[in-house]
Protein backbone atom coordinates (compact mmCIF):
# COMPACT_ATOMS: atom_id res chain seq x y z
CA UNK A 1 0.00 0.00 0.00
CA UNK A 2 1.23 3.49 -0.83
CA UNK A 3 -0.14 6.84 0.26
CA UNK A 4 2.42 9.02 -1.50
CA UNK A 5 0.36 9.47 -4.65
CA UNK A 6 2.90 7.74 -6.92
CA UNK A 7 1.62 5.30 -9.50
CA UNK A 8 2.56 1.66 -9.08
CA UNK A 9 2.40 -0.25 -12.36
CA UNK A 10 3.76 -3.55 -11.02
CA UNK A 11 0.83 -5.48 -9.55
CA UNK A 12 1.54 -8.33 -7.16
CA UNK A 13 -0.72 -10.43 -4.95
CA UNK A 14 1.03 -8.83 -1.97
CA UNK A 15 -1.08 -5.72 -2.63
CA UNK A 16 -4.33 -7.67 -2.29
CA UNK A 17 -5.51 -8.59 1.19
CA UNK A 18 -8.22 -11.16 0.51
CA UNK A 19 -9.97 -10.33 3.80
CA UNK A 20 -10.98 -7.01 2.28
CA UNK A 21 -13.14 -8.78 -0.29
CA UNK A 22 -15.50 -10.07 2.41
CA UNK A 23 -16.49 -6.45 3.05
CA UNK A 24 -18.11 -6.29 -0.40
CA UNK A 25 -21.05 -8.53 0.53
CA UNK A 26 -23.29 -5.58 1.38
CA UNK A 27 -23.10 -1.90 2.16
CA UNK A 28 -22.65 1.58 0.77
CA UNK A 29 -19.44 2.64 -0.92
CA UNK A 30 -17.60 5.75 -2.12
CA UNK A 31 -16.25 5.33 -5.64
CA UNK A 32 -13.27 7.64 -6.16
CA UNK A 33 -11.62 8.54 -9.47
CA UNK A 34 -8.89 10.81 -10.82
CA UNK A 35 -8.36 12.38 -14.23
CA UNK A 36 -5.44 14.76 -14.59
CA UNK A 37 -5.60 17.10 -11.60
CA UNK A 38 -9.29 16.40 -11.03
CA UNK A 39 -10.30 14.12 -8.14
CA UNK A 40 -13.92 13.06 -7.90
CA UNK A 41 -16.16 10.64 -6.05
CA UNK A 42 -19.72 9.43 -5.63
CA UNK A 43 -21.81 7.05 -3.53
CA UNK A 44 -22.62 3.67 -5.09
CA UNK A 45 -24.42 0.64 -3.68
CA UNK A 46 -23.50 -2.15 -6.09
CA UNK A 47 -20.05 -3.73 -5.77
CA UNK A 48 -19.52 -7.50 -5.85
CA UNK A 49 -16.69 -9.93 -6.44
CA UNK A 50 -17.42 -11.99 -9.54
CA UNK A 51 -14.22 -14.01 -10.04
CA UNK A 52 -11.35 -15.39 -7.97
CA UNK A 53 -8.74 -15.86 -10.72
CA UNK A 54 -8.16 -13.21 -11.80
CA UNK A 55 -9.62 -11.42 -8.81
CA UNK A 56 -12.35 -9.36 -10.42
CA UNK A 57 -15.21 -7.16 -9.20
CA UNK A 58 -18.17 -5.47 -10.83
CA UNK A 59 -19.51 -2.01 -10.06
CA UNK A 60 -22.62 -0.24 -11.35
CA UNK A 61 -22.46 3.55 -11.67
CA UNK A 62 -25.30 5.88 -12.66
CA UNK A 63 -24.50 7.37 -16.08
CA UNK A 64 -25.70 10.80 -14.97
CA UNK A 65 -22.89 10.92 -12.42
CA UNK A 66 -19.68 12.66 -13.49
CA UNK A 67 -17.62 9.88 -11.85
CA UNK A 68 -19.06 7.41 -14.34
CA UNK A 69 -17.52 9.35 -17.23
CA UNK A 70 -14.17 9.59 -15.45
CA UNK A 71 -14.00 5.84 -14.84
CA UNK A 72 -14.87 5.18 -18.48
CA UNK A 73 -12.07 7.46 -19.68
CA UNK A 74 -9.33 6.60 -17.18
CA UNK A 75 -10.17 2.95 -16.48
CA UNK A 76 -9.15 3.14 -12.80
CA UNK A 77 -10.94 3.72 -9.51
CA UNK A 78 -10.97 3.01 -5.79
CA UNK A 79 -13.83 1.68 -3.68
CA UNK A 80 -13.99 2.81 -0.04
CA UNK A 81 -16.27 0.50 1.96
CA UNK A 82 -18.11 2.81 4.36
CA UNK A 83 -18.45 1.78 8.00
CA UNK A 84 -21.10 2.48 10.61
CA UNK A 85 -18.93 5.37 11.86
CA UNK A 86 -19.61 7.34 8.67
CA UNK A 87 -21.24 10.71 9.46
CA UNK A 88 -24.03 12.18 7.37
CA UNK A 89 -21.60 14.82 6.04
CA UNK A 90 -19.82 12.16 3.96
CA UNK A 91 -23.09 11.25 2.23
CA UNK A 92 -23.75 14.94 1.63
CA UNK A 93 -20.24 15.39 0.23
CA UNK A 94 -20.30 12.51 -2.21
CA UNK A 95 -23.97 11.75 -2.76
CA UNK A 96 -25.95 14.96 -2.94
CA UNK A 97 -23.91 17.17 -5.27
CA UNK A 98 -22.40 16.88 -8.72
CA UNK A 99 -18.66 16.74 -9.17
CA UNK A 100 -18.77 18.49 -12.54
CA UNK A 101 -18.51 21.94 -11.00
CA UNK A 102 -17.74 21.11 -7.36
CA UNK A 103 -14.50 19.90 -5.80
CA UNK A 104 -15.80 16.96 -3.77
CA UNK A 105 -12.58 16.88 -1.73
CA UNK A 106 -12.40 20.58 -0.90
CA UNK A 107 -11.75 21.03 2.81
CA UNK A 108 -12.46 17.40 3.71
CA UNK A 109 -8.86 16.37 4.46
CA UNK A 110 -9.04 13.08 2.56
CA UNK A 111 -5.51 13.12 1.14
CA UNK A 112 -4.73 9.41 1.45
CA UNK A 113 -4.07 7.74 -1.89
CA UNK A 114 -3.72 4.11 -2.91
CA UNK A 115 -0.92 2.82 -5.13
CA UNK A 116 -2.83 3.96 -8.23
CA UNK A 117 -2.64 7.59 -7.02
CA UNK A 118 -6.39 7.84 -6.45
CA UNK A 119 -7.72 9.08 -3.12
CA UNK A 120 -9.77 6.97 -0.75
CA UNK A 121 -11.84 7.82 2.33
CA UNK A 122 -9.85 7.13 5.54
CA UNK A 123 -11.41 7.15 8.98
CA UNK A 124 -14.90 6.17 7.82
CA UNK A 125 -14.01 3.13 5.69
CA UNK A 126 -13.23 -0.39 6.84
CA UNK A 127 -11.59 -1.41 3.58
CA UNK A 128 -10.32 -0.05 0.25
CA UNK A 129 -10.23 -1.85 -3.10
CA UNK A 130 -8.57 -0.52 -6.25
CA UNK A 131 -9.73 -1.65 -9.67
CA UNK A 132 -8.62 -1.43 -13.30
CA UNK A 133 -11.47 -1.72 -15.79
CA UNK A 134 -11.36 -4.79 -18.02
CA UNK A 135 -14.84 -4.68 -19.59
CA UNK A 136 -17.60 -2.06 -19.88
CA UNK A 137 -21.31 -2.65 -20.46
CA UNK A 138 -24.03 -0.05 -21.07
CA UNK A 139 -27.03 -0.98 -18.92
CA UNK A 140 -29.31 1.93 -19.82
CA UNK A 141 -29.32 4.22 -16.80
CA UNK A 142 -26.08 2.70 -15.46
CA UNK A 143 -22.70 1.60 -16.71
CA UNK A 144 -21.49 -1.78 -15.52
CA UNK A 145 -17.73 -2.01 -15.13
CA UNK A 146 -15.90 -5.31 -14.66
CA UNK A 147 -12.51 -4.60 -13.16
CA UNK A 148 -9.45 -6.53 -12.04
CA UNK A 149 -8.46 -5.88 -8.43
CA UNK A 150 -5.04 -4.23 -8.29
CA UNK A 151 -4.92 -3.47 -4.56
CA UNK A 152 -7.03 -4.23 -1.49
CA UNK A 153 -6.40 -3.52 2.17
CA UNK A 154 -8.32 -3.54 5.43
CA UNK A 155 -8.59 -0.31 7.41
CA UNK A 156 -10.65 -1.45 10.40
CA UNK A 157 -12.93 -4.14 11.73
CA UNK A 158 -15.87 -1.72 12.03
CA UNK A 159 -19.10 -3.12 10.54
CA UNK A 160 -20.06 -1.97 7.06
CA UNK A 161 -22.96 0.45 6.93
CA UNK A 162 -26.20 -0.96 5.51
CA UNK A 163 -29.16 0.94 4.11
CA UNK A 164 -31.12 0.12 7.26
CA UNK A 165 -28.35 1.41 9.52
CA UNK A 166 -28.04 4.53 7.37
CA UNK A 167 -31.74 5.34 7.62
CA UNK A 168 -32.01 4.41 11.31
CA UNK A 169 -28.82 5.97 12.70
CA UNK A 170 -27.10 8.31 10.21
CA UNK A 171 -29.68 10.14 8.13
CA UNK A 172 -31.25 12.97 10.15
CA UNK A 173 -34.79 12.12 11.19
CA UNK A 174 -37.56 14.55 10.23
CA UNK A 175 -38.63 16.66 13.17
CA UNK A 176 -42.28 16.30 14.16
CA UNK A 177 -44.31 19.33 13.18
CA UNK A 178 -46.77 20.85 15.64
CA UNK A 179 -50.37 20.14 14.67
CA UNK A 180 -51.68 22.85 12.41
CA UNK A 181 -54.67 24.67 13.76
CA UNK A 182 -57.73 24.45 11.61
CA UNK A 183 -58.35 27.47 9.45
CA UNK A 184 -61.99 28.44 9.35
CA UNK A 185 -64.96 30.02 11.07
CA UNK A 186 -67.18 28.88 13.96
CA UNK A 187 -70.84 29.60 14.50
CA UNK A 188 -71.41 31.44 17.77
CA UNK A 189 -74.85 29.92 18.09
CA UNK A 190 -74.31 26.18 17.65
CA UNK A 191 -70.53 25.67 17.32
CA UNK A 192 -70.55 24.47 13.71
CA UNK A 193 -67.13 24.91 12.04
CA UNK A 194 -66.79 26.07 8.46
CA UNK A 195 -63.30 25.12 7.21
CA UNK A 196 -61.60 27.51 4.83
CA UNK A 197 -59.64 30.73 4.58
CA UNK A 198 -62.75 32.73 3.72
CA UNK A 199 -66.46 32.18 4.20
CA UNK A 200 -69.03 33.25 1.58
CA UNK A 201 -71.12 36.26 2.48
CA UNK A 202 -74.31 34.32 1.85
CA UNK A 203 -73.31 31.21 3.83
CA UNK A 204 -76.04 29.78 6.08
CA UNK A 205 -75.20 27.49 8.99
CA UNK A 206 -76.55 24.04 8.11
CA UNK A 207 -77.37 23.33 11.76
CA UNK A 208 -78.94 26.46 13.24
CA UNK A 209 -79.61 28.32 9.97
CA UNK A 210 -77.87 31.54 11.11
CA UNK A 211 -75.93 33.63 8.64
CA UNK A 212 -72.25 34.67 8.49
CA UNK A 213 -72.87 37.53 10.91
CA UNK A 214 -72.92 34.90 13.66
CA UNK A 215 -69.60 33.27 12.62
CA UNK A 216 -66.19 34.26 13.96
CA UNK A 217 -62.76 33.44 12.55
CA UNK A 218 -60.78 30.71 14.35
Amino acid sequence: MSNNGQSNTIITQDLVDAKTLFKLSYGLFVLTTKEGDKDNGCIINTTVQIAEKPRRISIAVNKSNFSCDMVKRTGEFNISVLSEKTPFSVFQQFGFQSGRDVDKFSGCGYDNRAANGIRYIPGFSNGVISGKVAETYDQGSHMLYLADITEAFVLSEDPSVTYKYYFDHIKPQPQPQPPKEKEGYMCRICGYVYEGATIPDDFICPLCKHGVIDFYKL
